[in-house]
């Protein structure tokens, strides 16, 4: 019989497999590297202020810290999982963790701004090809069932305790020097890379393709353009005419992608795998879900330390709820995955964001009370995010061949890191067309506020087509 996770098993399909220590260990290793990704993220968010001050960076050299790490990563991504299949998912990762290393050293050595923001960018390329390659040696080596959903559930708390634990960290650090923010990553991206290579199993590289260079090109050459534009667009405008040069460059590059796919014999990048109903929708959900969720935690960090002048600390403190919670429930999302499909997991997230972000709405007002406001919202946003990621991450790699497991991979973690970029780009302009009016209490927030329901809500309306289209068939 054969099952997908689109609909609920009422039946194991293989026998369940034995979760060895070596199992274990090459579980961690992937694990670790996810919790590293989310450390650095958070970690080096806290520290900007006084990186600033120490470097003489302007607000917008500061922007480029984080935004070099996006453009890396965002851009590379869709090539990194599929580089993986192509070359060996074993050797990209260990070489992409090294060349991590060593960036993370040389961020918290330099002494210039241009080579920090060099050092950020080649962090997100190495992350760009260890994340994607993390989760195909997840789903080729745990068998398709429970055991990848288990496993799934586990990556899950990993990456969420990664950010939460940045966000504490990176306060803590910061007061002994913004530098420890980039050096405490060195050690443990060593231990990993150690720890990887003794236990990652050995895979052999795809029998054929690797050969479109073609493809190779247009794509990085797109994707970079069209993350660029994302992550400019709000210093330049919208209307600039680097923005919309780069945008337009960016486009042709893709079609042309597009065009040469459909063309060469060894395509680096099947597009028939977009074929899938249920692979599209986990994109768009994945979408919908990261971009709503980090949108809206950048303006409570705006909010939290810039209107209310808490410190990076105390901020982190009030946003915590929403990352235990989804270490302490992401653990039991692969039994309900197993009995339940992630069609229902990936609704009941949508519909716990949009009410997450409707509460607040509804109670806000200028000054919204933590008790009464925010706590709330992070415990429905952390709720819905538990059950969400590792569903989405299941229904975008489940029936995937193990020779374009890096490909779906790349995939769903692309459309969640550019889909998040431009949605953040967005409520960055919203908010600052909102504080031409809006007080200094958390009116101009508003409209960034309504824009994130809005996303919430459209997932929430895409992942109920299934449920409806199978009780339509029940029904029948």
């Amino acid at each position: 019989m054969t099952t997908t996770l689109a609909g609920a098993r009422t039946e194991p399909v293989a026998p369940p497999q034995l979760w060895t220590p070596r199992l274990w260990g090459a579980l961690a290793v992937l694990c670790a590297v996810l919790f590293l990704d989310g450390l650095d993220v958070s970690m080096v968010g806290v520290a900007l202020p006084s990186i600033g001050t120490e470097l003489g960076l302007s607000t917008t050299a500061l922007q480029w810290i984080i935004n070099g790490y996006v453009l890396g990563y965002g851009g590379l991504l869709l090539l990194g999982g599929r580089t993986a299949d192509l070359l060996g998912r074993r050797r990209v990762f260990l070489v992409a963790l090294g060349v991590f290393a060593v960036a993370s050293l040389v961020g918290g050595l330099v002494d210039d701004g241009t080579l920090l923001i060099a050092t950020r960018f080649v962090k997100g390329l190495a992350a760009a090809f260890t994340a994607p390659t993390a989760l195909s040696i997840l789903t080729t080596t745990f068998h398709e069932g429970p055991a990848r959903n288990r496993a799934l559930s586990v990556f899950s708390v990993f990456g969420a305790s990664g950010y939460s634990s940045g966000l504490i960290l990176g306060g803590l650090l910061t007061s002994f020097g913004w530098r420890w923010t980039f050096l405490i990553p060195v050690p443990l991206a060593v231990a990993a890379l150690v720890a990887g290579i003794a236990l990652i199993p050995r895979d052999r590289p795809a029998a054929e393709g690797g050969h479109d260079l073609a493809g190779a090109v247009t794509l990085v050459g797109g994707m970079l353009l069209a993350v660029y534009t994302v992550v400019s667009a709000p210093e330049r405008g919208w209307l600039d005419p680097v923005t919309l040069g780069a945008a337009l460059v960016a486009v042709a590059l893709l079609v042309g992608f597009v065009v040469v796919e459909q063309r060469v014999a060894h395509p680096l990048i099947r597009l028939n795998i977009l074929r899938a109903g249920s692979i599209v929708r986990a994109n768009l959900g994945m979408i919908a879900l990261i971009g709503s969720y980090l949108s809206f935690q950048f303006m409570m960090t705006l909010y939290l330390q810039d209107v209310l002048h808490w410190s990076p600390l105390r901020m982190a403190l009030a946003l915590l709820p929403a990352g235990l919670l989804v270490a302490f429930g992401s653990p039991f999302v692969g039994r309900l995955i197993t009995r339940y499909g992630t069609p229902p997991l990936i609704a009941a997230s949508m519909l716990s964001m949009s009410l997450g972000y409707g509460w607040f709405l509804l109670t806000a007002g200028n000054s919204p009370h933590y008790a009464v406001t925010i706590l709330p919202t992070m415990l429905l946003l952390g709720g819905g995010f538990a059950f969400g990621f590792s569903a989405i991450m299941a229904q975008a790699t489940d029936g995937i061949a193990d020779s374009e497991q890096g490909l779906a991979s790349g995939l769903v973690q692309t459309s969640g890191q550019v889909g998040a970029a431009l949605i953040l780009a967005l409520v960055t302009a919203l908010v600052a067309g909102g504080g031409q009016d809006g007080g200094a209490g958390f009116g101009q927030f508003h409209p960034g506020v309504n824009l994130v329901t809005v996303v919430a809500v459209a997932g929430l309306l895409l992942s109920l087509a299934p449920l409806l289209t199978r009780r339509r068939g029940r029904h029948a």
